[in-house]
């Protein structure tokens, strides 16, 4: 069982730890070393059994996405890197395919989905990786692939219809999905969505779920779930952009995301916090994919709400249990800090408890990697390049955080995740390299490898709230 943080630690919380902290404060340990990038992308990388971590290889030979040549898994006790996917043939440099990354795991099962832009063969109809041009895949990834017929293990889980002179097929999208997240019950994934026929409506976002009519050779049917309006087109209130977003709750039924909204000057834009509520009970079938003249439209029940009407942004979060989110908002002192807001709250609301109330006051702000420990009581972010461990139980301790690295110091740490059980936290860091002959060796551009680190939660972080 998780708890808030001890109070004799949350001195730690200036600008360094205190001697009584650092003496517990854990070591952090590198457990790739391989000259090539082990990108973990800020999703949801460890495998259920806390076994593996999932990344890709974006960067080393090229770059972005789409010079990412494989998806990979580490062993976490063993170091062993095991490649799980990698396309049967690529062509790499400024115009690359196909592009695979961003790397999720399920959190029911075995398998990992992921980016995957145009295969090499479908690059003089499709063009090269981009945006607007990837599927969603799925590999299995729980050990070293295995081949049948010479073919890798992967499935589409969506299909890209991008055809002009007839609607879209339904159950199909026509542009590209990015950043795949399974739902904790593995049975809806979540995902950001860019638009090719209609490339005058910015980023959105959308969900699919697995459907027996689900269009071949795709498992899943796809559905936008926020029909954004045109760029510069936007009415007060409307939403322009979706992104940032998350599930709330284990079943997949809010989706909580960052909105750009027209002001009411019909000039200016806030981005604010909104949930799409998505009930168990909608058909996804009965969303419209749209055709060259009409973006696609949500399935019937799908409603969109409005939680805040100043600044929020990041990666919103929900809490394990579905029932707060955090996000990144301004404090009174202008520094960005981390907020938590009941899921069925507004920053409107008349009762006070359903408002959002500021967790975080580090001195440097909160900057990136937003995570919920298992539990609920505790969340994560990096200040100051530090790893910052914040209590969020409802109590006398709300708010008190503590430092579980150093701060201040070299390389950059990002892309934090917490593994299911919450005893772990990985993250990248770019540091030397050397080749099997002990040289030195760096990505296409000459910088350092992104290799991957592990932090054990410590004790007085896990057990230390009660006095």
């Amino acid at each position: 069982m998780f708890h808030c943080i001890s109070v004799l630690a949350m001195i730690a919380v200036a600008e360094n730890s205190t001697p009584g902290w650092s003496e517990t404060m854990p070591e952090e340990r590198q457990i790739t070393f391989s000259c090539k990038n082990h990108e973990l992308d800020n999703n949801d990388n460890f495998s259920p059994d806390g076994r593996f971590l999932c990344y890709d290889t974006r960067e080393t030979v090229g770059p972005g996405i789409e010079n990412s040549q494989s998806i990979e898994l580490v062993e976490i006790e063993t170091g062993r890197e095991i490649v799980i996917y990698q396309p049967p043939a690529s062509v790499t440099g400024a115009q690359a395919a196909p592009g695979v990354g961003a790397a999720s795991y399920s959190w029911t099962a075995p398998k990992v989905a992921f980016i995957h832009g145009p295969l090499l063969e479908d690059v003089p109809a499709r063009g090269y990786y981009g945006k607007p041009n990837r599927n969603g895949a799925v590999v299995r990834a729980d050990g070293p692939p295995i081949l049948r017929d010479g073919r890798y293990p992967m499935a589409w889980l969506d299909l890209r219809d991008v055809a002009r002179d007839r609607d879209t097929i339904p159950g199909a999208h026509r542009g590209g999905t990015h950043r795949h997240e399974y739902s904790r019950d593995g049975r809806r994934i979540g995902f950001t969505y860019d638009d090719f026929l209609l490339p005058q409506y910015d980023r959105t976002i959308g969900y699919m779920e697995p459907h027996p009519k689900a269009p071949a050779p795709a498992e899943c049917w796809f559905a936008v779930l926020v029909a954004p309006a045109s760029m510069g087109q936007a009415k007060p209130g409307e939403i322009e952009k979706a992104y940032g977003d998350s599930w709330v709750d284990p079943q997949g039924t809010m989706r909580a995301f960052i909105g750009k909204v027209r002001n009411a000057d019909r000039v200016t834009y806030e981005e604010s916090l909104f949930v799409a509520d998505v009930p168990l009970n909608v058909d996804i079938t009965t969303a419209d994919a749209g055709s060259a003249a009409r973006y696609p439209h949500p399935p019937q029940g799908v409603s969109v709400r409005r939680l805040t009407h100043a600044w929020a942004g990041g990666v919103v979060r929900g809490s394990p249990d579905g029932t707060r989110i955090a996000y990144y908002g301004k404090a009174v002192d202008g520094s960005t800090q981390i907020f938590i807001i009941p899921a069925d709250g507004s920053d409107q609301a008349e009762d006070p408890a359903k408002r959002p109330v500021q967790a975080t006051r580090l001195p440097h702000g909160a900057e990136s990697g937003l995570r919920w420990h298992p539990s609920g009581e505790t969340i994560f972010c990096i200040s100051n390049n530090g790893i910052a461990a914040t209590c969020v139980k409802p109590g006398a301790r709300f708010g008190e955080s503590i430092f579980l690295t150093d701060q201040g110091d070299e390389p950059l740490r990002y892309a934090l995740v917490v593994s299911p059980d919450g005893r772990r936290l990985a993250y990248n860091k770019a540091v030397p390299a050397g080749n099997a002959e002990g040289n030195p060796c760096t990505n296409y551009a000459g910088a350092d490898f992104s290799q991957i680190f592990l932090l054990d939660v410590p004790e007085v972080a896990r057990m230390g709230h009660q006095l």
